[in-house]
């Protein structure tokens, strides 16, 4: 047996996690958007049920927590590379997907924290059937409120409205390279790169249909790189959460760094 399998960190509680969350500068009122990896965090007694209950005492109960709660299963097959499917599966899975429904279709690999958050009573989750988020807190509702199919994650989506309250990111765990604040920015660069999009979307009458609309390329294949210039900036927070590394930034800050960011380190 291991030493870290004799000796394991000592067992992390709703009580523990909220005092690391407020020690790290989380404070009551904040407007929190989450990224995570509950496996980092340590053994935690109550699992993700007990980490949104600390989330919430820090942010208290003029605070607002969001979590992303993308489905970008319910894009265009033909674009799938991981792992890709036989091309002759194609018209069946764009005819038979069903439509995103923002009650009952889940988050896919987003973890299990994210799905805790979209299940919660209270719950307000936004529209987009391809990268939602889920919020819960007295601003809720207007964060969800505009998230049309053909802006994923632009000035429509909550990404932006998140950006005009000032909310701030939390890495509980999670690196850069899952910050998804970062991709408002791709949409403020000089001749964002464009793509054509597909998914299944709820009509009006209670049926589905595959749609289609081209929207900016998101590519997150360099954001490891530019979190870590971003950080160099001493704009990152960083401290434990449990047993995780967290880091704790301004939103618009992030948004404004990335932008500047690609324009001079991305190829047109």
């Amino acid at each position: 047996m291991s030493d870290d399998a004799k000796n394991p960190g000592r067992p992390q509680t709703r009580t523990s996690l909220s005092r690391d969350l407020t020690a790290l500068g989380i404070v009551p009122g904040d407007t929190l958007l989450v990224h995570s990896s509950l496996s980092s965090l340590g053994w935690v007694c109550g699992g993700e049920q007990t980490v949104v209950q600390a989330l919430l005492d820090a942010v208290g109960s003029e605070g607002t927590l969001v979590v992303p709660t993308q489905t970008m299963d319910n894009t265009d097959p033909e674009q799938w590379g991981d792992p890709p499917v036989p091309e002759d599966w194609w018209p069946t899975i764009r005819a038979e997907t069903p439509g995103f429904d923002p009650h009952r279709t889940p988050s896919r690999r987003m973890g299990r924290l994210p799905e805790m958050v979209r299940t919660w009573p209270g719950a307000v989750r936004s529209q987009n059937p391809q990268t939602s988020f889920a919020a819960l807190g007295p601003r809720a509702h207007d964060l969800m409120d505009r998230h049309p199919v053909d802006c994923r994650l632009g000035e429509d989506s909550p990404l932006a409205a998140l950006e005009g309250v000032r909310a701030r990111v939390l890495l509980l765990g999670a690196g850069f390279d899952a910050c998804t604040a970062f991709h408002l920015a791709e949409y403020r660069i000089p001749g964002p790169r464009l793509e054509e999009c597909g998914c299944a979307v709820l009509t009006p009458d209670g049926g589905r249909e595959w749609t289609t609309f081209s929207d900016v390329f998101l590519d997150e294949a360099d954001f490891a790189r530019l979190g870590a210039d971003f950080e160099d900036t001493g704009a990152v927070t960083s401290g434990p959460v449990g047993e995780a590394t967290a880091r704790l930034f301004s939103l618009p800050g992030a948004v404004a760094f990335a932008a500047s960011w690609m324009t001079v380190n991305r190829d047109a």
